[in-house]
């Protein structure tokens, strides 16, 4: 049987009980020894891995990354070296690691010593190799946004519940300690009741024409574009080859909606936090939005969207506010920001703008103090070290699918309603437009077989 057959019949079926030697060297003893780390492959080495997932991980002792996973194989060598000199510098031996390579994930995902994933690829391959995972019985760190339309993220969620495995949501802001206090004091009324939300999210700008290019070799661009549309291929289409820069599929529909859905989960989820809306949504939505009229980027860029709740509040949208969360209630405000932080150097992120993390209408609101008969929201000091507790505990994770699934929820519909002159009406419950065949039409998009969310079985 050809490996190619071989792969797509058992990683997309039932996962036989094909295993791999361990490649953690056996004369590793004592609180060391494998048998007490968990187990990871990372899948996508880019950007996002590269600075940010794979650091952020291997920091902690019980963590051990073991396996390395891309399409490119620039990449995919240089995630090899990046492994195994972290940990040749934090054990001092030359030979402790030797990270196994993939290029093709499914193949990965076969290996019964690997317990958990990472999955930092572009937003187009989040949903499918992250419910092929979860029935591989494998726990899961996928970045956002967790999918690319609602119907695959209702698909996700489903894969991760019905196999019973930790999934975590890269929404770090929960545990960024200004993000916690501000919901907290939201939601225990030191500002009053709140009737409006003002986010703050950068637009894309247009991007320049783009002749088409040979494909490089190291590349294998077919599965790259995934269930895509088949395009000719371009360098500042899919990531650069020399370095570590912004990729620009991040500003292409085929492959995402731009920063409503790249930087949008972040504050739609922290919003939610502090508005307790987190398993609901908006009851109807609206927007404005410029496109690009020219060049190969052609996400939104300047907008504004509204977002109407059940309960009376108002959430706006728009690059035109301070990149960040301002609650407003009837009392006073509260702004919420990552201040100066970044997840990689080149976050859109207004350092001058951004500097205070924390800020209300009456300073004395931030020194207010929640007693013991409050609301007290769940505590964490890091995004990655909680998914590897939950891993050891079997408890449900800051961000798990659930959260995760209603926050990406927000940002797709508020895409979609992009491209519409009118207000549609939402069920956040039956996650359908009310009465709307056209808007419902752009909940899920045609797949290029054989990837695709739909051609995973269950």
């Amino acid at each position: 049987m050809k490996r190619r057959k071989f792969i797509n019949k058992t990683a997309l079926g039932t996962f036989a009980a094909v295993g791999f030697p361990s490649i953690v060297p056996a004369n590793v003893l004592g609180k060391d020894a494998p048998s007490n780390k968990i187990n990871i492959g990372q899948i996508g080495c880019g950007r996002i891995a590269i600075s940010h997932d794979m650091p952020d991980t291997m920091k902690f002792d019980q963590a051990r990354i073991m396996a390395v996973c891309d399409l490119d194989a620039k990449r995919l060598a240089k995630a090899k070296v990046f492994v195994d000199s972290k940990y040749q510098n934090i054990t001092g031996k030359s030979s402790y690691m030797n990270t196994k390579t993939y290029d093709d994930y499914r193949e990965m995902l076969l290996n019964k010593d690997i317990d958990a994933v990472m999955i930092s690829t572009p937003d187009h391959w989040h949903s499918q190799p992250a419910m092929e995972a979860a029935i591989a019985g494998k726990d899961i760190y996928l970045q956002k946004p967790t999918s690319l339309t609602i119907k695959e993220g209702q698909q996700l969620q489903k894969a991760v519940q019905d196999n019973n495995v930790i999934l975590q949501v890269g929404t770090q802001q929960r545990a960024m300690p200004q993000f916690r206090i501000a919901a907290e004091l939201v939601r225990n009324g030191r500002i009053g009741k709140v009737h409006t939300v003002k986010i703050g999210l950068p637009g894309d700008p247009a991007g320049p024409e783009a002749a088409t290019m040979q494909i490089p070799t190291n590349l294998n661009f077919d599965m790259w574009l995934g269930s895509t549309p088949e395009v000719p291929y371009t360098e500042i289409g899919v990531h650069p080859q020399e370095d570590y820069s912004r990729p620009g599929w991040l500003r292409q529909r085929n492959y995402g909606a731009g920063m409503i859905t790249g930087w949008g989960q972040h504050h739609y989820d922290s919003a939610a936090w502090g508005m307790n809306t987190e398993l609901s949504g908006p009851i109807s939505v609206e927007a404005l939005a410029e496109f690009p009229k020219s060049g190969l980027w052609n996400v939104h860029g300047d907008f504004l969207v509204k977002h109407q709740y059940e309960n009376g509040i108002t959430v706006y949208t728009s690059g035109g506010y301070t990149n960040g969360i301002k609650y407003i209630g009837d009392d006073g405000w509260i702004f919420v920001s990552r201040g100066a932080y970044q997840a990689s150097a080149s976050d859109p992120v207004d350092q001058k703008k951004s500097a205070q993390a924390l800020n209300a209408s009456d300073p004395n609101i931030l020194n207010s103090v929640i007693d013991s008969s409050e609301v007290h929201l769940e505590k964490i000091d890091d995004q990655h070290g909680n998914w590897l507790d939950c891993i050891k505990t079997r408890k449900a994770p800051i961000s798990p699918i659930d959260k995760g699934h209603k926050a990406c929820s927000i940002c797709l519909i508020s895409d979609i309603a992009m491209q519409f002159d009118r207000k549609l009406e939402w069920n956040p419950n039956t996650e359908l437009f009310v009465n709307d065949d056209e808007a419902n039409a752009m909940l899920s998009r045609e797949q290029r077989k054989p990837y695709g969310t739909n051609y995973v079985k269950l």
